[in-house]
């Protein structure tokens, strides 16, 4: 039924949102608190989404920082556990989920992940699965009970795959049961990555700052605002 991210026929029929919140989320992706306080001023910041590359950049304890962006942002804010093994990646959930209310607990599409996610979830604590790289990953945390899946578009393109067409398989896929996973687009790395994701229907797009102040530009935007405020000059400076 879909065909491909760049087809207008791939766009997901409107019977397979049927249930689901029907409002495109915007994730940054990062643990630098000033990023995240620059777009929540904006108004247009649903929730971050860190991981342990992002959070060994910023100076202080990384539960304060967690503490802090959940605070800023009160919305979702995944923090990842470092763990690799179930029990491992129960005790740092456990952790991670005491800091705040908004924290949703980020475990590895792996055997032990998938394991922790269930149980994780069964508690009532909400889990992101991330890397996931397959629709039929994808499936396998939908039925752990996951709140999220994160399919990693940038770097299935890195490697001639193409994301988007993985996104399009798994927003069918969810489509066609009564799963209350959301896809959360993840690695995007440009602003049409978040476009073609909202074109198919996927619930959220994670990205670095810069990709969703980019969404902002338009060359032709600058040329109109110019042309409007010089003709304004124009007419006041004959009057005066």
């Amino acid at each position: 039924m879909i065909v491909g991210p760049f087809d207008a026929d791939s766009v997901v029929d409107d019977s397979l949102r049927e249930g689901k919140e029907i409002r495109m989320k915007l994730f940054v992706d990062t643990g630098n608190v000033k990023e995240v306080e620059g777009l929540a001023a904006l108004g247009i910041l649903d929730g971050v989404t860190t991981n342990p590359t992002l959070l060994s950049k910023e100076a202080g304890d990384y539960r304060e920082i967690l503490k802090t962006i959940c605070q800023i942002v009160k919305g979702p804010v995944s923090g990842e556990v470092v763990a690799t093994d179930y029990a491992g990646m129960l005790r740092e959930g456990h952790d991670l989920a005491r800091i705040d209310e908004h924290i949703i607990v980020k475990v590895p599409l792996t055997r032990d992940g998938i394991k922790a996610c269930k149980t994780l979830a069964t508690e009532a604590i909400r889990v992101n699965v991330t890397l996931v790289f397959s629709p039929a990953q994808a499936l396998l945390a939908a039925k752990a009970g996951a709140t999220f899946v994160s399919p990693f578009i940038g770097r299935l393109d890195d490697v001639a795959s193409s994301g988007m067409t993985v996104v399009c398989d798994i927003v069918e896929i969810f489509g066609n049961y009564d799963f209350s996973t959301e896809v959360l687009v993840a690695s995007c790395r440009h602003p049409m990555h978040i476009v073609e994701a909202a074109r198919i229907g996927a619930d959220i797009c994670t990205s670095p700052a810069a990709v969703i102040e980019a969404l902002f530009n338009h060359p032709l935007t600058n040329i109109g605002l110019d042309r409007f405020i010089k003709d304004w000059e124009k007419a006041h400076a004959v009057k005066a």
